[in-house]
Order: C-alpha cells, then structure tokens, then sequence
C-alpha cells in the first residue's frame, strides 16, 4: 500500500495526554492508517523532524456562522492550527430566519459581530435558507476548509417565533413550545446543541437587548429539554437569572454537557474568579457536567467611540446606542452625562483602573498620540481620564480607536484557570467582533506563553486540552485524537517558535469593511480529513476548490 500523505521524523503527541514518541504518520483516503512505523512510499511527504505532530485544534467557541458562506477558508482559525469549529454560540445563531426578519437580525450581528450591515448584507446575499436544516444543507454544499459543527441560536430562534416582539417581552407558553419543538427539529438535522446568552453586553440593533436577554430562565430551561430528547450540548453566556443554578438544571434534567462562557480573571477585581470556581466545584461533587469555559489570554477589545462596545452593556450608554453620529456626540459633550460616566469609569470609579490598560491605537488627527497609555496621558494633563478620551474623540468627529484590556489580564490567575479540572479552553470568538478584536490565535497563544515561556503545562496536557478535552465536552466523537483509522487532521507545530505576529487591520471583508486578523508563527503544516490546507505558512488551497471539511451533524462525520 502507498499512502496518499505521509509525515515524517516528527514527535507524535496524539491528544490523549500520553507521553510523546517519535515516529511517522501515514495518511490514506482521509484517515491515518499508520502510526510510528509507516514504511510505504507516499505522493506526498512533509518532514516533520525537530516539530510536534498532534491532531488539528478544536475550537470550540466561534462565530464564523455567517462568514463561513463567503470565506469558506475560514480566515485566520486555521493559520493557528485549528481544524474544527463550533459555531452558534452565545445564541447568534443566522438560522431560522423568516425572509422578512433577515435585515433585524443583520443589525443585530453588526453589533455583536462587529461588521458593519453593508458586509454581512453582500456576503450573504440572498441568503438561501430559512430554516436552521435549511442552514445546515447550505453548509454541507458550501464547502469548507476545515469541519464545521453548528448550534441553533436562542436570539434568532426567538425571533422567528416571535418576530420584533422577541426584542420586547417574555414569551407565552406557546412560543416556548414552538421554540423547543424547532430545536428538537433542529437537532434531528444534525446540530451540535442550542445556545443562548443573558449577558448585559449583548445588545442588538438600535440599542435593544438581543432577544435571548428577554427571555426567563424557565424559557431557557425548558427549550433546553430537547436536548434529552435528542441529545446535544447548550452552551450559554451567562448573566442576570442564567448562572450556576439554572446550568445546573439543565444539565440534571437533560444529561446534556452544559458549557458556560465565560469564567474570566479580574471580572469584579483580583480573585474575583475563585468564587465561581468554588460554585463549578460542588456542581462536579454533584457530578453534574457543566464546564466554565476560560480564556488563555486577556479580553482586549479595540474600540471606537462610535461604536463603544465596551461599554454598551452600560443603562448610561443605552440611549447613546439608539442614536445616529450626532446624537452620541451630544452625549459625549454633555457635562452631566460625563459625570454620571466618571462615577462608574473615571478616577476612583469601579471600573476606573482600566484606563491603565488602555492605549490610544488611532488618532489620524495627531498620530503622535497614537501609542499613548490613557491614564499616563491624563495624569500629565491633571485630568480624568474619561474627560481626556471623550474630548479627543469629539475634536477627531469620533474618529479615534482605543484598545484597552477588559478582564483576564493577570496571567497568574489565568494560569489558575486553565490547571482547574472543570473548565475548558473556550471564547475564542473567532469571527466576531471583527473589527475590534482578534483571539482566532488562541491556540498559539497558549503553546507560546502557557507551554514555552511559563513551563506551565507540558506539551502533552496542552495538546490535550486543545483537542480531546473540548472535543469531548461538545459531543465531537471523532475528532480530537491522532488514532490509526481516525480521522486525518493533524497539525504540525515547532514548540520552540510557535507564537503570533499580535493583530493587523485588513480591509478585506464584502463591501472593503474592515477587521483585525493574526498571522501564526511555526504552524509548519495543517491537514483536514488527509488534505493539506496550509504549508511553510501558506493556504495550499482555494474558495474554488474542493474543499476537505466536513460538516459534523451532532458532532459525527
């Protein structure tokens, strides 16, 4: 027999947790058939000599639902070595959608997903689908480079139940029954769970809540029971009335995995995570299987005051987020508005401390400002803060970025996080929030500060944790391990250079939009289903082409 592929001189770390060894892989129609010893010849070698070998990445946790149809490529996740997705999350979720509820849920996208209307207008076109099976066909006939697994959404789900009311009020007995009955639908179609958010900062077109906000926990929980009818994993952002007791519920009522997002370091001040992990804790004493999802790396968002994401989960920034550009900047001009703004955020505020963390990214008027830390600036000035980012923001016409690290920023407590036997590696958000963050580099984050410069895990528990561990937890049978008859994704890695190059702007979205991207350092080679798709830090393979991802209906395939 001669192998179609075939990975040579490498160290095999198969994802399970056990010890390394050196060895080759041999790869033939999709799967690998050798492991260690692979003696035949092959039409195509990679030489992996001096790299690891472990299976592709799983990522658990991203938002490609609407760009996967026009960048089938999935730009940047597979640079970084990941090749399965998880799509749906946080319930946002583009099917089902009624024709006439597309441009309300668009609008709603443009704001959690950060891109503008006018891109996820010309990107998805006419759409073609309705109803989430619908949604999963045009997957399946899309086409992907890398396996996709898809959630049905809770705010997409709500809305075409309930159409704009969805944004308004409670559901009716009704309503909930229809919802649990197209997740039950959906489900049987092959979708991996049901997802749904209740997260202060998730809000939708013309400032409204998204509609998963309106909903009570016991909607929740009970369009969740569908999941122990068919099976399937929820996951849920937590927030106000969703947390511990009610992922408890579900998941002592369904059997299903629950998987919240997100348990960050710094949320409420240092420590601040040890009370949930002490809740996560007496939850697996119950031996229920709900698992905090935790992010290796600080939540940095890139804002304009524009849009000021950071901050509309914010009652003060409700109005500002239902007005056009002239109305915000009344705002931001307004003395008392600010005063009311400085005593959450300014000097001695609650949140106050993170102008320390923050930088001036763009400021076209003066690009001598550019680089600056706000809170350095404002002391020079003898000023607060808040009055110094607003009154730049108004002389450039809003025209300025600031990045600034949200939470998760102490890596001591992250690294406390990620060696917790109950969470899981989650919160990516790859593809969204396009325009004001990049985290698709996740994984090579991780290898680079967690494995390489802080000695933290071991190469064999990191590769676990980003392969097995979230694969399992989300129901993904097969993928994850490197196993003679497995699967055949694979990525090939140099763990004494492996890293990111930080983020760029590229404007490269439909319409020319803009958003930021990471380029990976020492991804030597990543394959999908036995197809090299990425070499020497190049794609091998094109939107036109025949694409090796396969859609995985409830995890399989």
């Amino acid at each position: 027999m001669s192998y179609d592929l075939k990975i040579t001189g490498g160290t095999i770390v198969d994802g399970t947790g056990a010890a390394r060894y050196s060895g080759d892989l041999g790869i033939k129609d999709k799967r690998i058939v050798a492991m260690g010893d692979a003696p035949a010849e092959a039409d195509k070698t990679i030489d992996a000599t001096g790299r690891i070998v472990a299976p592709g990445f799983v990522d658990i946790h991203t938002h490609y639902d609407a760009q996967v149809l026009w960048d089938p490529l999935v730009s940047c996740s597979p640079w970084h070595g990941v090749t399965t997705i998880v799509m749906g999350n946080c319930g946002f979720s583009v099917a089902p959608t009624r024709p006439e509820h597309r441009d309300l849920i668009m609008r709603t996208l443009e704001n959690v997903e950060g891109m503008s209307v006018e891109a996820l207008r010309a990107g998805l076109g006419d759409w073609g689908f309705e109803t989430f099976p619908e949604y999963l066909d045009a997957l399946d006939s899309n086409g992907c480079a890398v396996n996709m697994a898809a959630m049905i959404g809770h705010t997409a789900l709500r809305m075409y139940v309930m159409g704009e009311e969805a944004t308004e009020r409670e559901a009716t007995e009704a309503e909930i029954a229809r919802q649990r009955e197209l997740v039950t639908e959906a489900l049987e179609a092959g979708a991996l769970g049901f997802a749904t958010s209740r997260a202060n900062t998730h809000v939708g077109y013309e400032g409204r809540p998204v509609p998963s906000r309106l909903a009570t926990p016991e909607e929740i929980i009970e369009i969740a029971q569908a999941l122990g009818d068919v099976g399937g994993v929820m996951q849920a952002t937590q927030g106000r009335g969703l947390s511990h007791d009610e992922f408890a519920r579900v998941a002592e009522t369904t059997g299903s995995n629950v998987s919240w997002t997100a348990l960050l370091a710094g949320t409420l001040g240092p420590g601040s995570h040890l009370k949930d992990l002490e809740k996560a804790h007496a939850l697996a004493e119950r031996g229920l299987p709900v698992f905090p999802q935790v992010a290796v790396q600080p939540v940095q968002f890139e804002m304009s005051w524009k849009a000021p994401f950071i901050y509309e989960g914010m009652r003060l920034f409700q109005p500002v987020a239902q007005s056009d550009l002239e109305g915000r900047k009344s705002y931001y001009a307004d003395p008392d508005w600010r005063e009311q703004f400085k005593e959450k955020a300014g000097n001695g505020g609650k949140i106050g401390d993170r102008w320390a963390r923050t930088e001036i990214s763009w400021f076209p008027i003066d690009t001598s400002m550019e680089g600056r830390n706000v809170q350095a600036l404002a002391d020079e000035l003898g000023q607060d803060p808040v009055d110094v980012m607003l009154d730049m923001a108004l002389d450039a016409d809003l025209d300025m970025r600031i990045i600034q690290d949200v939470v998760n920023h102490d890596r001591d407590e992250i690294d406390e996080l990620l060696h917790d036997p109950t969470t899981v590696i989650g919160l990516s958000d790859a593809g969204a929030h396009a325009s004001q963050l990049c985290d698709a580099k996740y994984s090579t984050e991780f290898l680079s500060t967690f494995v390489r410069e802080r000695e933290s895990f071991e190469v064999e528990q990191a590769v676990h944790m980003l392969t097995q561990r979230p694969a399992q937890i989300f129901g993904i049978e097969d993928r994850g391990t490197l196993s003679e008859g497995g699967w055949a994704d694979v990525v090939v890695f140099d763990i004494d250079h492996v890293g990111h190059d930080g983020k760029r702007r590229v404007y490269d979205l439909p319409s020319g939009a803009d958003r930021l991207i990471s380029d990976a350092k020492g991804i030597d080679a990543v394959v999908v289903n036995g197809t090299v798709i990425r070499h020497d830090g190049e794609d091998t393979v094109s939107a036109e082409s025949a694409l090796p991802g396969k859609l995985l209906r409830q995890g399989k395939g």
